[in-house]
């Protein structure tokens, strides 16, 4: 633990960079594993939580360059094109419930919930939903009816904005939030994985844009490399993530995501309750 305290500076930001881009889009919580690797790392105080949010901005950028040219079209298209219309209102709706939570109880969340613990279980109870979702699968008792992002309905984009609201509570996933609670209400999986992507840009810019005005005054120009280090490792790691989950979703379920996330918080709780690791709060 000390030797991990030890590292310089801009290691931990390429590191949490490195984490924040490998799990941003994988059903298994970027928030949760930047928590507890924060936490390992010595990493702690207000500047700390503000740059594990700003980061995430850097696995945004990689997605808008991974699908810059549906993004391109739909910006051209605005105006004349019912498809493109159809496209961006969905994405505003999705984000629309998480924005008005995150703006209610960002607060009191990050006081008391961005902490190992909770994010522990957080992991465990999501791990144990998407075992869930993933039998009715199997079971054939959620068809999909939306094999497309572009066959979404309206209704549809209000319950998966809902879904994603669960994801303000750290360890809960807004990726996973989104995909699982998409399939739970009959996007295919496809369909869902990639309607996560596009709900990310709003989403990851409100609140790094957000947490950067709030904690404007605890910045400094000696703050640059620190946070110039961790986007290029979030923007790098992600995109990377990105291509290889759109080939995973084609042939592969999400079950080894929720071992993962289940073997992990276990793993966490024990600790803890041992004393084998001091988690930070």
């Amino acid at each position: 633990m000390e030797l991990l305290h030890a590292l310089p500076l801009l290691v931990k930001a390429a590191i949490l960079g490195v984490v924040e881009g490998l799990t941003e889009f994988l059903p298994i919580s970027s928030t949760g594993h930047l928590i507890l690797t924060a936490s390992l790392l010595g990493f702690a105080g207000e500047k700390e939580k503000m740059f594990n949010v700003a980061i995430q901005t850097g696995a945004m950028f990689a997605v808008m360059w991974y699908y810059r040219q549906r993004i391109l079209d739909t910006i051209t298209g605005i105006f004349t094109e019912r498809r493109a219309q159809r496209f961006a209102a969905n994405v505003l709706i999705a984000f629309l419930p998480a924005a008005i939570l995150g703006l209610a109880f960002g607060g009191w969340i990050k006081d008391w919930l961005f902490r190992p613990v909770p994010v522990a279980i957080a992991f465990i109870l999501g791990g144990f939903v998407i075992l869930w979702v993933e039998s009715r699968q199997r079971r054939g008792l959620a068809a999909a009816r939306v094999q497309d992002v572009d066959a979404m309905t309206a209704g549809d984009a209000v319950r998966l904005g809902i879904a994603q609201a669960f994801a303000l509570i750290p360890g809960t996933s807004r990726s996973g939030a989104t995909i699982i609670g998409g399939m739970l209400f009959g996007l295919s999986r496809k369909a869902a994985t990639e309607f996560s992507f596009f709900l990310a840009m709003p989403t990851l810019i409100g609140a790094g844009a957000y947490d950067a005005w709030k904690y404007r005054d605890l910045l400094s120009a000696q703050d640059i490399p620190m946070f110039a280090v961790g986007l290029a490792f979030a923007f790098v790691s992600a995109l990377a993530c990105v291509h290889w989950l759109i080939r995973w979703v084609a042939t592969h379920d999400f079950r080894i995501f929720a071992w993962y996330r289940i073997a992990f918080g276990v793993i966490v709780l024990v600790t803890a309750a041992t004393g084998a690791v001091t988690w930070a709060a």
